[in-house]
């Protein structure tokens, strides 16, 4: 039986996740895509999979690159719908923080966690691409609260009971 992709897409929906804008450089050029679909691997070797896409520019961008995963706060809204292409007239513009090492990406300023990740494999995942980093640092602001992903719309914590 075929599973119907809209269908699908829609019962997916009911998985609430947090939100991610994975983020790289190319040269001194910084990218991001907003991405909902990132896991915990391993923690031995500490390894992270984001799946992206194959035909975003994003998943052209990232293989062999260091890659940060940042782990949006609820303040991050604006940050979330800009990367994922649809940028608010009131938005903010990006404020970038360094990497802890010169062969890592630059992170997003500002997030609820960050894994600092170099690239580890590349997998075919259908019509996405499932990269894996390992990761090489981490930070986190415990005082923020996370953005939420559900039913296709951005939410804050406290909303999703609301």
């Amino acid at each position: 039986m075929a599973i119907d992709p809209q269908q699908l897409r829609t019962c997916l929906g009911h998985f609430a996740t947090g939100v991610t804008v994975v983020t790289c450089a190319v040269g001194e050029e910084l990218h991001g895509a907003t991405v909902s679909a990132f896991t915990a691997v391993s923690l031995a070797p500490p390894l992270v999979l984001v799946s992206l896409n194959r035909d975003s520019k994003a998943a052209r961008l990232l293989p062999g690159r260091p890659f940060t995963v940042n782990v949006l706060s609820e303040e991050q809204h604006d940050l979330a719908l800009r990367f994922a292409g649809r940028p608010t007239s009131h938005g903010s513009t990006p404020l970038w923080q360094p990497a802890p090492g010169r062969h890592l990406a630059p992170a997003l300023l500002g997030s609820l966690a960050t894994f600092f990740c170099s690239p580890w494999a590349c997998h075919d995942g259908g019509d996405h691409l499932l990269f894996l980093g390992r990761v090489e640092s981490v930070d986190q602001r415990p005082d923020a609260q996370p953005l939420l992903f559900y039913r296709s719309t951005f939410h804050a914590l406290n909303s999703v009971n609301a």
